[in-house]
């Protein structure tokens, strides 16, 4: 399933990769990190038991059954019978979801998978020997028409000219999945080591090269015709020719075909070309590549930290360039959210009001996500500093430089801990 999402360009991830048992907490924990919005989607895949016999999907009370309605039509459609879809609440709390997996992977659409029972008096058993590949596919097809993306059954597409790498991605891998040898793709790709980066594009030996000078993109939530085309280097008539297009208007989950701009200009040695995938942000980029979120910025000539998926940036090559002083003018400090995170957590933190938070960043109502960059506004009177956080910093070695203590750090930041991360902002009183 994760090996066919990836094949239809659909960004995906996968939990464990090894038959591991995970209690509640550490399942949840390995998943948790992939869920940045209710665009995503969870699907934990079971084998049911109890002497039933047939499929059934559970999904969540936040959500509507649309989803896991179409994954049993297309596990029927393989010859498996179906049960039901069905939503189940918590007996003590029954504005809650029963099961935990689904309770707690909030705000994504988390949908759990019942695809046959191992202790069936009727031929679920045998079943699952011979069609566990169908219904993963089906799965794979439901999400891929419920999501806006072209489908196509395994085999049906010639295999691209160029792979772009992926998370989690190998040499290994790669080769595997195009069936050719790790040593054809480190030659046809000038590759002197194994090692390859996210966003890297490959070329795929013995495949002959390609017409189409087209990419594709898929409508997220807030994009226009113009936002697109300046992201991409096109104009608004290009994208609209290429798409016959009779109108302005485009919907969350169209793939768009986007003109190509030319090749990427060569990196100064030593950087990295990452390609922006559905759920980043400029901190989980910098995070990924231990830079800071202000090096990053300044790399790419960012005016603001709204990013589009298919975006390009460059990682930079050192990771202790930021390209300005240790302090963060006024006017440019920002704030990850995070979970639990309030307007009032958030604006107590820093010394301000909720109003001057909302103004700060044109909020009408009291709602934040996770993930959402924060505009922090100068607090009147203040007269703390702001400091961004380097790689090899510690609470200790930053409280030296400033001449405070640790614990006055610990306690104008609300840290609940000593941990750092690059990139972060603190207020030093």
């Amino acid at each position: 399933m994760y090996n066919r999402f990836k094949e239809l360009g659909i960004p995906t991830f996968i939990t464990r990769t090894g038959d591991t048992t995970l209690n509640p907490t550490d399942r949840i924990n390995t998943i948790r990190p992939y869920v940045t919005s209710s665009d995503d989607i969870v699907i934990s895949n079971h084998l049911n038991a109890g002497g039933g016999d047939g499929a059934e999907v559970v999904y969540a009370l936040r959500n509507n059954d649309t989803l896991a309605r179409s994954i049993l039509d297309n596990i029927e459609s393989t010859g498996q019978n179906i049960r039901k879809w069905y939503q189940r609440k918590l007996p003590s709390d029954s504005s809650k979801d029963y099961y935990y997996i689904i309770r707690n992977t909030s705000p994504a659409e988390s949908v759990l998978v019942e695809y046959a029972f191992l202790d069936s008096p009727k031929d679920d058993r045998q079943q699952i020997k011979n069609d566990w590949e169908k219904w993963a596919e089906a799965v794979v097809k439901a999400v891929a028409e419920y999501k806006g993306y072209n489908y196509s059954a395994p085999g049906e597409n010639t295999v691209n000219d160029t792979y772009t790498v992926q998370r989690g991605d190998s040499l290994w891998s790669i080769a595997k999945r195009f069936n050719v040898g790790v040593s054809e793709l480190k030659s046809a790709n000038n590759l002197k080591s194994n090692l390859i980066s996210v966003g890297q594009q490959l070329v795929i030996p013995g495949v002959p090269p390609s017409n189409q000078t087209n990419t594709t993109y898929v409508v997220q939530k807030g994009d226009s015709l113009w936002s697109i085309a300046s992201a991409n280097n096109t104009t608004v008539d290009e994208i609209a020719n290429l798409n016959d297009l009779d109108t302005n208007t485009i919907y969350v989950g169209q793939v768009l075909q986007i003109p190509n701009s030319g090749d990427l200009v060569d990196q100064p040695s030593g950087d990295t070309v990452y390609v922006v995938q559905r759920g980043d942000s400029l901190w989980s980029i910098a995070q990924r590549y231990g830079v800071s979120v202000n090096a990053l910025r300044n790399k790419n000539n960012l005016t603001s930290d709204v990013l589009s998926v298919g975006q390009t940036l460059v990682i930079p090559a050192d990771p202790e360039s930021t390209g300005e002083d240790d302090f963060v003018s006024d006017s440019e400090t920002t704030y990850v959210v995070k979970v639990g995170d309030s307007l009032y957590s958030v604006a107590n933190s820093y010394g301000i009001s909720v109003d001057e938070l909302k103004r700060a960043n044109g909020i009408m109502g009291d709602i934040i996500t996770v993930g959402q960059i924060l505009t922090i506004p100068q607090a009147q009177n203040s007269t703390s500093n702001l400091y961004v956080v380097k790689r090899g910093d510690s609470l200790w070695s930053i409280s030296q430089k400033f001449g405070v203590s640790v614990n006055s750090i610990r306690m104008i930041n609300n840290l609940s801990s000593d941990v750092l991360s690059i990139g972060q902002t603190l207020i030093i009183p």
